[in-house]
């Protein structure tokens, strides 16, 4: 196994628990091939049938829902060790609920459904990853409709940036998105994430330069 691709799958929480040589001896008796997508193609359409098993083993795959009058919210990003629509590969519909473009080169690990399977029966901490990784499916989604649904503007925007500072660990955050996608993702218009994070600045809450953000005050974001 290429050792990009094996680095990918340590990062999988399928592989949680598991060495890379426990991974890499996991694998070896499981039929699978790389897929390659270049930037911007369509992966998947809304409604398309999920026909496989995909890993992300590097780049970015970006889900987008759309309402009737063609809005479009940013539901999710893939990275490299992301299972690809995890709920949809042994539901009763296994139509997809968004669509997926690339937004960058992208290489997928493809296993047929009946190979992955196998791959989660052939080890019971496969097996109970796979159950954990259903399960916070639930917990992001009741999180990102609640969101998405109740906060405003501001409460969006501020939530956003107090996700980043925990992910990166820094009151010092980088934005790796552009205003738009940002937008996007919360389903807001482009203007009103400028004008919140334009107050929160006026407010000295924060400090923008570009992508990087300062979080001056916390309390000033409330």
């Amino acid at each position: 196994m290429e050792e990009k691709t094996l680095k990918a799958l340590s990062k999988c929480p399928l592989f949680t628990g598991m060495s890379e040589t426990e991974i890499e001896i996991a694998m070896a008796g499981t039929s699978y091939k790389l897929v390659d997508y270049d930037r911007h193609d369509i992966y998947a359409l809304t409604g398309m049938p999920y026909k496989a098993a995909d890993i992300v083993v590097s780049g970015i795959l970006v889900c987008r829902m759309s309402s009737l009058s063609g809005k479009q919210v940013e539901v999710s990003r893939l990275r490299a060790g992301n299972i690809v629509a995890p709920a949809f590969i042994f539901g009763k519909s296994t139509d997809m609920p968004v669509s997926v473009e690339t937004d960058s080169d992208v290489t997928v690990l493809r296993m047929q459904k009946p190979v992955f399977r196998s791959l989660i029966a052939s080890d019971e901490r496969i097996m109970t990853n796979f159950i954990r990784v259903l399960s916070n499916i639930d917990v992001f989604l009741t999180q990102r409709m609640r969101v998405l649904s109740l906060f405003t503007v501001r409460e969006k925007v501020a939530y956003l940036l107090m996700e980043r500072v925990g992910e990166q660990g820094s009151n010092v955050i980088h934005l790796h998105r552009s205003r738009q996608e940002i937008a996007d993702s919360f389903g807001i218009q482009k203007f009103s994430l400028l004008r919140v994070l334009a107050d929160f600045q006026k407010q000295g809450a924060i400090k923008v330069n570009g992508r990087e953000i300062t979080i001056l005050d916390r309390s000033k974001m409330k």
